[in-house]
C-alpha cells in the first residue's frame, strides 16, 4: 500500500514540478528582450536557456524522481525566474 501511494505522491510532484518549470519557461519567451537588462538581471536568451533545460529535464529526466538533484535544480531556477526576475520586468512593461 504504501509503495503505491508513494507512488501516486511522487507522480503528482512530477506534473506540479513540471508545470512550474513549464510556465517559467513560457512567460520567459513572452517578455521583451529589451527588458532583462534594464531591469539588471542577466539576458533573455541565458533565462530562456536556463529554465528550457530545466522544463526539459523536468521532462525527461525526472519522470522517476522528480525530487533528485536535477529536478530540485531546475525548480530553483524556475522559482528564481518566477520570484525575483518576473516580476521585475512586469513593473517596467505594465503586463503581468
Amino acid at each position: 500500500m504504501f509503495d503505491t501511494f508513494q507512488g501516486i505522491l511522487l507522480f503528482g510532484l512530477w506534473v506540479v514540478m513540471l508545470g512550474v518549470k513549464g510556465f517559467a519557461f513560457i512567460d520567459c519567451l513572452r517578455r521583451p528582450a529589451a527588458a532583462f537588462p534594464a531591469v539588471g538581471r542577466k539576458s533573455k536568451v541565458l533565462w530562456l536557456i536556463l529554465t528550457g533545460l530545466a522544463a526539459g529535464t523536468g521532462l525527461l529526466l525526472n519522470v522517476v524522481s522528480p525530487v533528485g538533484l536535477i529536478g530540485l535544480a531546475g525548480i530553483v531556477v524556475s522559482l528564481v525566474y518566477l520570484f525575483d526576475v518576473r516580476p521585475r520586468i512586469a513593473e517596467i512593461t505594465d503586463r503581468r
